[in-house]
């Protein structure tokens, strides 16, 4: 059994996972907790959001061909000056 499966879950299961929660928590406690954990995935997406965007601003200047030369570049061309001054 692949972990893709986990992904198919029926409307029947839905309810069974949510009827046993409301058992084992309470009609009280379940909205809480179910806002709290609205909350935590909404502040986990804003920090992937937050770490992401400076990524994907380089990379667009990758193709751009608009972002600085590599180090790599930058020795090769000191080594060529350096070999016209012998």
């Amino acid at each position: 059994m692949t972990g893709s499966h986990l992904l198919f879950i029926g409307t029947t299961e839905l309810l069974l996972i949510g009827g046993i929660a409301l058992l084992l928590f309470g009609g009280k406690k379940l909205p809480e907790m179910m806002r709290g954990l609205g909350q935590g995935v909404r502040e986990f997406k804003k920090g992937v959001n937050e770490v992401k965007a400076p990524l994907d601003e380089e990379a667009e200047k990758e193709e751009a061909g608009t972002a600085p030369a590599s180090p790599k570049g930058k020795v090769a061309e000191g080594n060529a000056k350096d070999e016209g001054k012998e």
